[in-house]
């Protein structure tokens, strides 16, 4: 029988905390270590994140951290100097995110106020699918493309990632990022972005709005709301020509984000979401809940193994397999990372609340298993798929 190759999920290595730089009063970077060995474990696609994990008073805490680093070169583009090799054709020899202070937060506390280079932390290894190939599909000839995004706060993580690779990859690429802040002193990563518009001048377009405090210069303080995007996006640039939007940040902003962009004649396959801060009572719509039935059964396939468990009550498709199988692959549960996608293979679930998957994976017949419960008696999910 031909084997099938397996995908790897939920890989967990202890790194070396190199650096913990602050970038504001309430933010931090913090810069990984990778040893050679794990290097190729660790190769990541922009967009991609990471999740951290410490025991406190013997309870698991996880958290989600979007790279911000530009992604490894590819074999053939191993002269590039801008991007954070480990060696040709290797994964990175680090890896830096960035965390912002969340008020009782129990790893962001942490992270601020007492982690120290030298202390070690549990990595996983990337996932994640924020803009997935959506540079791919933009015609090669010339190197080029044009390429947007609208992000708020700490939502420039992944996108910063995004920008210097495409940037970087692509001679005649333009970017134009369009970004909402608190305050400027609140303003993460405000040295990378000034070093794009200094290294690529005719290519990088930067407009920042700031919600509650008056600039010199630039656009007048206030909410970058649906009625000043639908103002504001036109005068900016030809919001159709577009190839691919990218919109990271709270909820609000990429709802209304996307929805000025639909009405702006914007097609659905070119805008790529990944949302921050939703609120815990937010669901992905209103349809009404069909009733999980008794005694159903999960088969699950992971890394290539497969088993077969009753799914008690109320239980979602990833706490039946957690509880079989503890490398299910997880790190929000909210719904909002993507990292226990999986693909359904039979029978029907309820997925409570979607902010990862985009249409065209929904369509595909892939859920988010921490979401999804039971309808059927019986349920398949593959991970691997």
């Amino acid at each position: 029988m031909a084997m099938t190759a397996t995908v790897r999920h939920s890989a967990f290595h202890a790194l070396r905390v190199a650096e913990v730089d602050r970038l504001t009063d309430d933010a931090v970077a913090l810069t990984f270590e990778v040893p050679p060995a794990l290097r190729e474990a660790y190769r990541f696609t922009p967009g991609q994140h990471i999740a951290v994990r410490r025991f406190v008073d013997g309870v698991e805490v996880r958290r989600t951290y979007s790279v911000c680093d530009p992604a490894p070169a590819d074999d053939a583009d191993t002269d590039d100097a801008d991007h954070a090799d480990g060696g040709a054709g290797v994964g990175p020899g680090r890896l830096r995110v960035g965390v912002r202070l969340v008020e009782g937060g129990a790893f962001s506390t942490y992270a601020l106020k007492e982690l120290r280079a030298g202390d070690e932390l549990e990595v996983m290894t990337p996932a994640g699918r924020f803009g997935a190939g959506a540079w791919t599909a933009v015609p090669e000839t010339g190197r080029g493309g044009h390429f947007a995004a609208v992000v708020g706060g700490s939502g420039i993580t992944p996108v910063l990632s995004i920008m210097t690779t495409l940037l970087a990859r692509r001679p005649e690429a333009r970017f134009c990022l369009i970004r909402s802040d608190r305050t400027a002193a609140s303003t993460m990563f405000l040295e990378e972005v000034a070093d794009l518009k200094d290294r690529y001048p005719g290519r990088f377009q930067l407009v920042h709005v700031l919600s509650r405090e008056e600039q010199q210069a630039g656009l007048p303080s206030g909410r970058l709301d649906g009625e000043r995007l639908e103002k504001l996006l036109p005068a900016l640039l030809p919001v159709e020509a577009v190839d691919a939007w990218f919109l990271c940040g709270p909820y609000g902003l990429v709802e209304d984000a996307d929805r000025t962009l639909r009405g702006l004649g914007v097609a659905g396959d070119r805008v790529h979401q990944e949302i921050f801060h939703v609120d815990t009572g937010a669901v992905a719509d209103g349809t009404a809940r069909p009733a999980v039935p008794v005694g159903a059964t999960v088969h699950a396939t992971l890394d290539g193994r497969s088993g077969d468990w009753p799914s008690r009550d109320g239980e979602s498709v990833l706490e039946t397999v957690l509880r079989n199988r503890a490398d299910a692959p997880y790190a929000c549960k909210g719904g909002v990372c993507g990292t226990c996608r999986a693909k359904l293979v039979f029978g029907e679930v309820r997925m409570d609340r979607n902010f990862a998957l985009e249409p065209s994976e929904v369509d595909a017949g892939y859920v988010l298993a921490c979401q999804s419960h039971p309808v059927t008696e019986k349920v398949e999910v593959d991970f691997d798929a």
